[in-house]
């Protein structure tokens, strides 16, 4: 066993400073003054495990209607706004949260605020927007799930296979009856259920007064009614206690594929949940990573080799349970099981042998890196920023994280690969159709 010598981090050191209003609405800022750029996020409680059974898609439909026009506003003015000052928008819907965000010239930051505020405090629910936007979030599962080549594989397709809940295993995309069974009764609730100042976090970096940004924020969303916000519910299963199987097939798709997904531990847990991070790197990143010398390199059974944390590929940013994914595109003439008997091989000589401190400081380096330059520009710093206040109540592990992976050791990457059992996990076979393979 080799000595282990720490990994150098950065010391990152950037100032994070938080407030909260009467209504509920938890702030935090991240000033820097080193570019006049500025970055607002707004992060809401709410993702695709919120949605009422019989509404599958209702988040990601929501996301949608946020940007239909607001109190002040009409329905194309967010953007003519925002792209007139010389920014950009966007918003995402995900497991756990749905969120928005602007990236202005500074001197603009009061009207993002403004922005975000207008839409927080009423947004245009009307019957027309709600069909026109049900329209257009079914288009969007046409364009990227059902004529696109492994368009669900595997976010979509492998929860209800891992999973029993509905919560947990549903097409969160949604499917077409239950987008076109929503009523507007059903959008009034649900916003007013989600969308209140309590269930959310603002995030602002860049370059901003601290104390100037908390009196925009005083001012435009002070006096949003607060109202009464319900904690999330624990989407917590028991454990697999046997492999589960299921097999697609997809007529666009020109090779098989195969993903094997396993259930981590509670996320909050960072102690526990980060040497999986780690494993996921030590498996599938790199040329010299153990999956991809394996399936890619010597044994040329796969084009293609992928291992990740959370259906979304975001490791830290959903809660209980998230799963641990493999997912391995291969030739045609290779069998599944072909595949999934080297992958098992490789986690049992990983396990048996343990690994280096050395692969564990090489990964770990290459996965800060990333973090960094993640965090190089002002949206991701929001973003993180955001993203660790609403699931752990902490924007400071923008900073921490590092030092946390960097305090991951061989062993318990070893442990973590110990419980990728064979009875334990969910196997999803893709298999073209329509003459492709």
């Amino acid at each position: 066993m080799t000595t282990r010598a720490p990994v150098r981090t950065s010391n990152l050191s950037y100032a994070v400073e938080r407030a909260q209003l009467a209504n509920g609405l938890r702030v935090v800022i991240l000033p820097d003054r080193t570019s006049p750029v500025v970055a607002v996020a707004v992060y809401y409680d709410v993702g695709m495990r919120s949605e009422p059974e019989g509404r599958t898609g209702f988040a990601h439909l929501f996301e949608h209607l946020m940007f239909q026009g607001s109190a002040n506003l009409g329905k194309t003015e967010h953007f003519s706004h925002v792209q007139g000052s010389g920014g950009i928008l966007n918003g995402s819907t995900h497991v756990d949260y749905t969120n928005y965000y602007e990236v202005l010239p500074s001197n603009a930051t009061e009207l993002a605020l403004f922005l975000e505020a207008d839409r927080m405090r009423s947004i245009a629910l009307t019957q027309d927007n709600l069909e026109n936007q049900v329209a257009v979030v079914q288009n969007e599962i046409r364009v990227n799930v059902q004529n696109r080549p492994y368009g669900g594989f595997p976010w979509l397709q492998i929860p209800p296979v891992l999973f029993d809940s509905f919560a947990n295993s549903h097409d969160g995309y949604g499917s077409f009856v239950d987008l076109e069974a929503a009523t507007l009764p059903e959008a009034q609730s649900f916003f007013h259920r989600y969308y209140a100042p309590g269930n959310a976090v603002l995030a602002v970096a860049g370059d901003v007064d601290p104390a100037q940004v908390l009196a925009w924020v005083e001012q435009h969303f002070g006096d949003i009614p607060g109202r009464a916000v319900k904690r999330p519910p624990a989407f917590r299963e028991p454990a697999l206690t046997e492999e589960r199987r299921h097999t697609v097939e997809d007529h666009l798709a020109p090779a098989p594929a195969v993903a094997l997904a396993w259930r981590t531990p509670d996320p909050a847990h960072l102690a526990g949940f980060l040497p999986y991070v780690v494993l996921a790197e030590v498996l599938t990143d790199g040329d010299s990573s153990r999956l991809q010398e394996r399936l890619l390199l010597r044994d040329r059974s796969a084009t293609s080799v992928g291992g990740y944390v959370g259906v979304m590929g975001d490791p830290l940013d959903a809660r209980d349970p998230t799963p641990f994914l493999l997912e391995v595109h291969h030739a045609p003439d290779v069998a599944a099981d072909t595949v999934i008997a080297a992958v098992d091989e490789e986690i049992d000589r990983l396990v048996a042998d343990g690994l280096s401190d050395e692969e564990v400081q090489r990964t770990v380096a290459r996965m800060v890196a990333r973090y960094l330059r993640e965090l190089d520009p002002v949206l991701g710093r929001a973003t993180h920023a955001a993203v660790f206040e609403q699931q752990r109540g902490r924007a400071e592990l923008l900073n921490e994280l590092p030092e946390l992976l960097a305090s991951v050791t061989a062993e318990q990457v070893a442990a973590a690969a110990a419980t990728l059992r064979r009875d334990n996990r969910a196997v999803l076979e893709l298999r073209p159709a329509g003459g492709h393979a």
